[in-house]
């Protein structure tokens, strides 16, 4: 099995591609399936967010692109931005995670969240996209990268990113919970 515990920000090639919904994006440990079915399993540090093309590195130096997986969620739009405002502020107010983009919202499928955006003149479509929410403002797990071209031209290669458990447990996506 490929494990996977160095984050790097630049790889000359590209062993392959692991797709994830945002809420297994948020697992330190995780154990799961590369587009090619080949298992791997993921130590990063508590609190890490992986983000779309994100690069992670095994210790025999292949590199996985992760993928944002489209999921169900909402776009939110307001005729006005001070209306787009007020929906962010009431998303806030109820700890939704949301992600902000230029002119609209973008959340996580959730009815009664729906029928208050729509009751605060909101416009809200479901839609099958990549979910990429806010990092909170308090959060350790490092920094956001907007995917918009600029590279600070050098490589970042700071070993593991966690401490490898030797007889860790690793939960795969589809393990079911017992009680």
């Amino acid at each position: 099995m490929l494990i996977l515990n160095a984050k790097v920000t630049h790889a000359d090639s590209i062993f392959a591609q692991l797709v994830l919904p945002y809420e297994l994006r948020e697992n330190s440990r995780l154990r799961t399936a590369l587009t090619t079915g080949e298992e791997v399993a993921i130590f990063t540090q508590r609190g890490t967010v992986l983000r779309n093309n994100d690069l992670l590195s095994s210790d025999d130096g292949r590199v996985v692109q992760i993928i944002s997986a489209d999921e169900p969620t909402y776009r939110i739009t307001c005729s006005t931005p001070l209306d787009l405002l007020r929906c962010a502020f009431h998303l806030g107010n109820r700890h939704t995670m949301t992600q902000v983009g230029d002119g609209f919202l973008r959340i996580c499928q959730d009815s009664v969240l729906k029928e208050m955006l729509e009751g605060l003149g909101a416009v809200v479509i479901e839609e099958s996209a990549q979910f990429e929410p806010e990092s909170g403002a308090y959060s350790t797990g490092g920094h956001h990268h907007h995917n918009d071209g600029h590279d600070h031209g050098h490589s970042h290669a700071h070993g593991p990113l966690a401490p490898i458990p030797t007889r860790q447990k690793i939960h795969r996506a589809t393990d079911t919970k017992t009680p």
